[in-house]
C-alpha cells in the first residue's frame, strides 16, 4: 500500500455559503496534514474574510502558483481571482456563482498535478449564468475530464446509492433514461466499486422506475422494455447485477443491507433515502473520473453560513474519503498489473488452497 500524502485539490465553493466555513474547520485540525497535501483554490480575500468573520487564526496558508509547487504539512493556496469580491454570507448573489466557478475552472486546469478533488457546495442558479453547460459539479468536471461515462455515487459506511439521471426535471425523465443510459451506469459502478472501493465482486441492486417497479406492466413499461434487459445483458457477462426492485419495499425492508450498491433511476428516487440515513456524514462521489473526486452531501446552507452552527463531519467526511479512494485506486491497480503475482498474493493473504 503507497502511504505517501495523497495531493488532494479543494475548490472554495459558493463563498456566501458554508462552503469556506468548512474548509476551515477541517483543515485547523493538525491530523489532517499528516495524510494529504491539501491545494485549496480560491480567493485568498474571501479567505481571510472568513477567517475573520468566524474569528479563526488557523489554518494558515502559504501561497503556490499551482499543485505542482505543493508543499507538505500546510494548507497551499492557488489563486482563482484575487479581486475584492462584493458578498453578503447567506445571501446568494450572481458575483458568488463567478467566483465558485473561478474556482471550480482554476483546479480543472491544475487536475493533471491533482490525485483527488473535494469541490465545496456551489448554487447552481449563480453559477449557471456564467457557463453555457453548467447543470452540476458531476456533469461539469466529467465533460472537462474527458470522461466517457460516469456516475454520482453517495456513499456512506452502510450505503451506496447511484443514479441513472441526475438534475434532470421529472418532465423530461423519459427523454434521458435509456436501456444504454442504464447499461453505462451499471458498468461505471460495477467498476467503481472494484477500483476505487476495494469490492472485488460486487453486489449490485437495479430500482424500478415505476410504482411496485411496474407491476408486470400494468402500473408503466419502462421496467420490461428498457430496465430488465440491461440488468439481464450485465447479469450475461458474470456481473451480479439483480432487479427491478421496487424502491420502496427495497429500503423498507432494509434489503439494501445485502449489496454493494444501488442504483437508482433519478435523483430524489435514491437520494432521499440516502439523505434520511446519512444526511452529516454522507460524501458524493463521482465514479468514472481521471482522478477521484468527492464532495459533501449538501448545499450551501445559506440560512446557517456564517452562525459558527454548519456541521463539518460531510465535508470532513469528503476528505477522508477522496484520500481513500485514491489510495484503493493505486492498490487495486498493482495488484492487477500482474494476475499471477496477484493470484499468489490473495492466496497467502486469505489462506486458501487453490
Amino acid at each position: 500500500m503507497d502511504n505517501r500524502k495523497v495531493v488532494l485539490g479543494i475548490t472554495q465553493g459558493d463563498p456566501s455559503g458554508v462552503g469556506m466555513e468548512l474548509v476551515l474547520r477541517v483543515f485547523s485540525d493538525p491530523n489532517i496534514y499528516k495524510y494529504c497535501t491539501p491545494v485549496l483554490y480560491g480567493n485568498p480575500k474571501t479567505f481571510v474574510a472568513w477567517k475573520k468573520h468566524l474569528g479563526l487564526q488557523e489554518p494558515m496558508y502559504q501561497m503556490i502558483n499551482s499543485a505542482a509547487d505543493a508543499k507538505p504539512g500546510k494548507l497551499n493556496l492557488v489563486v482563482s481571482s484575487d479581486d475584492a469580491v462584493e458578498f453578503t454570507i447567506g445571501t446568494a448573489s450572481a458575483e458568488s456563482g463567478k467566483e465558485a466557478l473561478l474556482a471550480i475552472d482554476k483546479a480543472l486546469s491544475d487536475a493533471h498535478f491533482l490525485e483527488a478533488l473535494v469541490t465545496a457546495p456551489i448554487d447552481k442558479s449563480t453559477v449557471a449564468p456564467h457557463s453555457n453547460n453548467f447543470t452540476g459539479h458531476t456533469g461539469y468536471l466529467a465533460e472537462a475530464l474527458g470522461a466517457k461515462s460516469h456516475a454520482m455515487i453517495l456513499a456512506c459506511e452502510d450505503l451506496r446509492v447511484a443514479l441513472v439521471t441526475e438534475h434532470v426535471p421529472i418532465t423530461q425523465l423519459e427523454k434521458y433514461l435509456t436501456q444504454e443510459k442504464i447499461e453505462q451506469k451499471i458498468e461505471v459502478v460495477y467498476n467503481a466499486l472494484r477500483n476505487d472501493f476495494n469490492v472485488l465482486k460486487p453486489r449490485i441492486a437495479v430500482l424500478g422506475l415505476n410504482p411496485h417497479a411496474g407491476d408486470q406492466g400494468l402500473l408503466g413499461d419502462e421496467e420490461v422494455k428498457i430496465i430488465q434487459p440491461a440488468i439481464a445483458k450485465h447479469f450475461k457477462q458474470g456481473k451480479l447485477v439483480y432487479g427491478p426492485y421496487s424502491a420502496d419495499a427495497f429500503f423498507g425492508s432494509g434489503n439494501f443491507k445485502n449489496f454493494d450498491a444501488v442504483i437508482a433511476m433519478y435523483h430524489d428516487q435514491g437520494l432521499i433515502p440516502f439523505k434520511t440515513m446519512a444526511f452529516m456524514d454522507g460524501v458524493n462521489v463521482t465514479a468514472g473520473l481521471s482522478i477521484v473526486r468527492t464532495s459533501p452531501d449538501h448545499g450551501t446552507a445559506y440560512d446557517i453560513a456564517g452562525k459558527n452552527t454548519a456541521d463539518p463531519s460531510s465535508m470532513r467526511a469528503a476528505v477522508y474519503e477522496a484520500i481513500h479512494l485514491v489510495r484503493n485506486r493505486k492498490q487495486f491497480a498493482a495488484d492487477f498489473e500482474n494476475p499471477l503475482e496477484y493470484s499468489e498474493m490473495r492466496r497467502e493473504r486469505f489462506r486458501i488452497d487453490f
